[in-house]
Parts: structure tokens; C-alpha cells; sequence
């Protein structure tokens, strides 16, 4: 079992913020169950101290931050995988992302297309509402 539990996604964070909440979130983050990584971190990290909003940002800085140790070899098997079954426009974060949950066993909170696509074609709990 993974010492960490539910990677949450940027998408997830983004609609978090825009709605004023996801109960499931709260629930996962008042159970200490939430992390994220750089790369989440990044994507979210430029838009909140554009809009000043760094209560919001050192929020999302006290959550579990989980190590990335990226394996290229296994980035581009997973492009490739998704190139051979037309799943297409998938970033290298994304991959990434799926590396680090599948390597790590752990779920990933997701409102983003392609998880639900490449979760066809390779094993990963999911969860999408």
C-alpha cells in the first residue's frame, strides 16, 4: 500500500476553487487522504499570484507534496500506448501524473478527459466525481 493516498488533479483544484468547494474533496482533504505533486502545484501556482490570492496558494503548499521520480523509458511506452489506440493530445505532465499514480498505487481525483481515456488501456483507480 502507498504511503500516499488520492493525487488530486489540477482540473479537481480548478473547480474546487471556481465552485466554492467539492464535497468529496473536503472530505478527502479533512481525512488528510489529499496530496499533490510539483508538477499539480505548477499548474495551479502562477494563476493564484497573478490574482494575489497566496492564502489560497500556501493552502495548497500544506498538503502532502509527493516526490516525483520520472522514468522516461515508461513516458514514452505510455505515448506510445496512447498513439496506438488514438488517444490523442496527451502532455507529458499528464504522463507523468499516470506514472507517478500506478508507480506509487495510488487514486487520482480527476475531471480531465484523458485519465478516463488511458484508464482503457492501463490499470489505475480513478475517480472522476
Amino acid at each position: 500500500m502507498s504511503p500516499y493516498n488520492v493525487l488530486i488533479d489540477s482540473s479537481v483544484w480548478i473547480e474546487y476553487l471556481k465552485s466554492g468547494g467539492l464535497k468529496k474533496l473536503d472530505r478527502l482533504i479533512e481525512e488528510d487522504l489529499a496530496c499533490i505533486n510539483e508538477i499539480i502545484l505548477t499548474e495551479l501556482a502562477p494563476s493564484l499570484l497573478l490574482k494575489n490570492e497566496i492564502e489560497i496558494l500556501e493552502g495548497l503548499k500544506a498538503i502532502e507534496m509527493i516526490p516525483l521520480n520520472v522514468d522516461w523509458d515508461i513516458i514514452r511506452d505510455y505515448q506510445l500506448m496512447n498513439l496506438k489506440n488514438r488517444v490523442n493530445k496527451v502532455g507529458i505532465p499528464d504522463l507523468i501524473i499516470l506514472q507517478q499514480v500506478i508507480e506509487q498505487k495510488m487514486s487520482l481525483f480527476s475531471f480531465d478527459k484523458h485519465f478516463k481515456l488511458m484508464q482503457n488501456h492501463l490499470q489505475f483507480e480513478l475517480i472522476t466525481e
